[in-house]
C-alpha cells in the first residue's frame, strides 16, 4: 500500500510539473505574436518595402493636367470649385496621373495618354514641391511621354530611378507600384508579375479598325487604379521594370489585372523623345496573325507548326517591295471565310517567331527605320530567307 501511494504521489507530482511547463510554454508562445504586433520585431518583407518606399517615393511625382473642356482622357477628374455661370460650358477639363524622374536634367517619364492635349502640366513631388512642366515628346504607339521641369528650381530633388533589364523578368517576381491612384499621392501597392509578353492597344490607329499594339507588356496583380497611369512598376531592388499603363476592369477599379509597358521599351522611347522629340517606328507593312490549330488543319500543316501567317501585304510597303506573299486562298472555317496560303514568317534575323507578338516585339525594340532585316518564311513547303529594308510607320 505504501509503495502504491508513493507511486501515486510521484505520478501526481509529474502531472503537475507537466501542466505547469505547458502553461509556461503556452504563455511564451502566446506572447510572441504580441511582440510582432507591437512592432518590437519586423519581418523582412516589411523592412524591404519600407526601405524601398523611402528611397523611391521622392522620385515619383503626381501629374495634374489641364485639358480642353471637350477632351477625352481615361483619368479625367471633377473640376475644382471655380465660380462660373452654371449654364456655361466648363472652362477646361482636368486629369491626373503619375510619373517619375528619368534623369537629373529634369526629364520625367509618364504615359502619353496622361499629357496628350494638355494646355498646362503641374508636377508635385513627394514633399509637396510643385512646379510647371512642359511636354518634350509623346509617342502614342507605346503610350510613353517625356515631360521636363526646370532643374534649377529643384536642387537635390531630381534623383533618377534606375531601369531594370525587362528582358530578364520572370513570372512570380515581386512587383511594386508607387503612384497617385484617385489622387492619393504616394500610394504603394505590391504583388507579383502575373504574366509576360502581353499585347496592349497603343493610342494610334493603323488606318483600319485596329490600333498599333504595344508588345512585351507586363501583367501584374499589384493594385493599379486611375491616377497610377505613368507611374513606375518596380522590382525588389527599386528598379523600374515598367510604366503602369492600363487595367482590365469593368468598374474602372483594380481587378487584379494591371499592365505596364516594359522598361526596355520605355528606355528606347524616352531616349528618342529626349533626342528628337518623337519616335520613328519601324514599318513592315503586313497584316497577319499567329497560326492556330484550325488554320493549320486548313493548310495541311502539322498541328503544332508555329509562325505568323501573312494574310495581306500593304501595297507599296517594305514587305511588298521585298516580295512577301499574302494569302490568296479563301477557305471556310465553321461558316467563316478565312484567307490562307500566304507566307508564314518563322524567324527574323535568326530569332524564332512563334507568335505575332514575337515579330512585333523584335521590330518594336530591336530595329529602326532604314534597317535591313532577314525574314525566314515558310513558302510552298520550303524555308526561304527574304531581306526587307524597313520603312517608317505612316502617319495616321
Amino acid at each position: 500500500m505504501m509503495s502504491l501511494r508513493a507511486n501515486r504521489i510521484g505520478l501526481t507530482v509529474l502531472i503537475t510539473a507537466v501542466l505547469c511547463f505547458g502553461l509556461l510554454l503556452g504563455s511564451v508562445l502566446s506572447a510572441a505574436p504580441l511582440r510582432v504586433m507591437g512592432q518590437t520585431a519586423v519581418d523582412d518583407q516589411t523592412v524591404l518595402l519600407q526601405r524601398l518606399y523611402q528611397e523611391v517615393n521622392p522620385s515619383v511625382v503626381n501629374i495634374l493636367v489641364r485639358l480642353p473642356a471637350d477632351a477625352s482622357n481615361p483619368d479625367l477628374l471633377p473640376l475644382p470649385n471655380i465660380p462660373q455661370n452654371p449654364n456655361a460650358q466648363p472652362p477646361f477639363a482636368q486629369a491626373e496621373g503619375s510619373g517619375f524622374v528619368y534623369d537629373a536634367d529634369g526629364y520625367l517619364v509618364t504615359n502619353a495618354h496622361v499629357v496628350q492635349d494638355a494646355t498646362r502640366i503641374t508636377v508635385t513631388f513627394a514633399d509637396d514641391t510643385t512646379v510647371i512642366a512642359e511636354v518634350v515628346g509623346i509617342d502614342p504607339d507605346s503610350d510613353i511621354a517625356v515631360i521636363k521641369v526646370d532643374p534649377a528650381k529643384l536642387p537635390g530633388k531630381l534623383v533618377p530611378l534606375p531601369l531594370a533589364d525587362s528582358d530578364k523578368l520572370t513570372v512570380g517576381e515581386r512587383a511594386i507600384a508607387i503612384g497617385n491612384p484617385f489622387g492619393l499621392n504616394g500610394t504603394m501597392t505590391h504583388g507579383i508579375i502575373s504574366a509576360l509578353g502581353r499585347s496592349l492597344d497603343g493610342q494610334r490607329s493603323t488606318g483600319s479598325d485596329s490600333r498599333y499594339l504595344i508588345p512585351q507588356v507586363i501583367q501584374t496583380d499589384a493594385a493599379i487604379n486611375p491616377g497610377n497611369s505613368g507611374g513606375p512598376l518596380l522590382n525588389a531592388r527599386g528598379e523600374v521594370i515598367g510604366v503602369n499603363t492600363a487595367i482590365e476592369s469593368r468598374v474602372r477599379q483594380s481587378s487584379g489585372v494591371g499592365f505596364a509597358v516594359p522598361a526596355n521599351i520605355v528606355k528606347k522611347m524616352a531616349d528618342a523623345l529626349i533626342k528628337d522629340g518623337k519616335v520613328a517606328h519601324s514599318y513592315l507593312g503586313i497584316l497577319g496573325g499567329t497560326l492556330t490549330l484550325d488554320v493549320n488543319e486548313l493548310m495541311g500543316l502539322d498541328p503544332n507548326f508555329r509562325g505568323v501567317l501573312v494574310r495581306d501585304v500593304v501595297s507599296g510597303s517594305p514587305g511588298a517591295k521585298a516580295g512577301i506573299r499574302p494569302s490568296t486562298t479563301e477557305k471556310d472555317l465553321d461558316g467563316t471565310k478565312v484567307m490562307v496560303g500566304g507566307d508564314i514568317i518563322v524567324a527574323v534575323d535568326n530569332v524564332p517567331v512563334r507568335r505575332f507578338e514575337d515579330l512585333l516585339a523584335y521590330l518594336f525594340v530591336k530595329t529602326d527605320p532604314g534597317q535591313t532585316i532577314t525574314l525566314t518564311v515558310y513558302r510552298a513547303g520550303e524555308k526561304v530567307d527574304v531581306k526587307v529594308t524597313l520603312g517608317e510607320r505612316p502617319a495616321a
